[in-house]
């Protein structure tokens, strides 16, 4: 996405990337890439088994695979997370393990193989300080991993709660606050008041029957799977989307739980609803507070909290819309971490089906 003379937005395709044989699920920018003159680099997985590596040239600004990653896993890889030191890459796989890749000079080597999920890990997710990993998956449970000294992990914590398969993890940017959200239609907030404990519980489930009134409507949590989550840069809202065709927006006071004085709930701000058709698999908030959406009727979508009517809460517009965006299911976009209003922001686009 460029930012424009005129105030206004582009879209535009830069490059297709091949190389993956199978659906492409998901993709994690490098955190350390792309900024102070290092050349961009994020990964992809997919359902051939291999996650890819790619780099963008600094002379021909062209996109390259640099790596592949195989061998390792034996079904479906589904999610992809760099570590924030951008040393670690996880990967969760339907083979029931999630690998531990170890970047050594642009080589690869898997140094750790996560067990314990009963059949499909669905998604992986580092906390801000690299310290733990959380992962989720087809069993309806979500697990808390250490970092260990050597590339050891051990799990501190599996949550139960979930009545159905978890779908993604994701940790809150500046706190150690996990979130997860899952077929059952609900989003489960799990914390733990003493960070040195393993005493992980759940603090807050966001449902439908959990009912927020405003004094001109009442609003709702999703009616369906709850595919994806993402934060604002400030930590303080957060967004979700669903198989109910909406995106829905989330608040907390951030500034309470950080000064110590306990939990505070996250509630419902707003609801973005009449732009997607079919389900909406993927959502990332970016640094200058846009958020891109993709989804089954292939269009890759963009909104921006609206300035003009704030008397009932935050209300958010469309941005920008790019229909056929892919020839088949948008499964994920996310905003290159370096991007800025001044400067040039991917969402990458990849080939579903080669």
């Amino acid at each position: 996405m460029e930012f424009l003379d005129d105030g206004n937005y582009e879209l535009r395709e830069i490059q297709t990337l091949e190389g993956h044989t199978d659906r492409v699920w998901s993709l994690a920018w490098k955190p350390t890439a792309g900024v102070d003159g290092v050349a961009p680099v994020f990964a992809s997985c997919s359902g051939d088994k291999t996650v890819r590596i790619w780099e963008q040239s600094a002379s021909s600004r062209s996109w390259n695979c640099k790596a592949v990653l195989e061998e390792m896993h034996t079904r479906t890889v589904r999610s992809c997370a760099w570590s924030p030191s951008g040393k670690l890459l996880a990967t969760a796989s339907f083979d029931a393990t999630t690998c531990i890749w170890e970047d050594v000079g642009g080589d690869y080597e898997c140094v750790a193989t996560l067990e314990g999920h009963e059949n499909e890990v669905k998604s992986v997710s580092w906390n801000a300080s690299g310290t733990l990993l959380a992962t989720c998956g087809r069993d309806k449970s979500v697990w808390i991993w250490e970092v260990m000294p050597g590339n050891e992990f051990e799990c501190v914590s599996v949550l139960q709660g979930h009545a159905q398969d978890v779908k993604m993890v994701q940790w809150h940017p500046t706190m150690d606050v996990l979130f997860s959200c899952s077929y059952d239609n609900t989003i489960k907030v799990w914390w733990a008041e003493d960070t040195d404990s393993d005493n992980w519980h759940c603090v807050q489930t966001i449902s439908e029957s959990n009912k927020y009134y405003t004094p001109t409507f009442l609003s709702i949590g999703h009616s369906s799977t709850i595919w994806a989550l993402s934060f604002n840069a400030k930590g303080d809202k957060l967004v979700s989307c669903s198989d109910d065709l909406t995106i829905k927006i989330w608040g907390a006071d951030i500034t309470r739980m950080q000064s110590g004085d306990g939990y505070a709930s996250w509630r419902h701000l707003c609801t973005i609803s009449g732009y997607h058709d079919r389900t909406i698999f993927s959502v990332h908030w970016s640094r200058e507070g846009i958020i891109a959406s993709g989804a089954a009727d292939d269009s890759v979508q963009f909104f921006v909290e609206s300035k003009d009517d704030l008397i009932d809460g935050p209300s958010y517009k469309m941005l920008l819309k790019k229909e056929k965006a892919h020839d088949m299911d948008v499964n994920s976009v996310q905003w290159s971490p370096g991007c800025t209003h001044q400067a040039f922001c991917y969402v990458v686009r990849m080939p579903v089906n080669l």
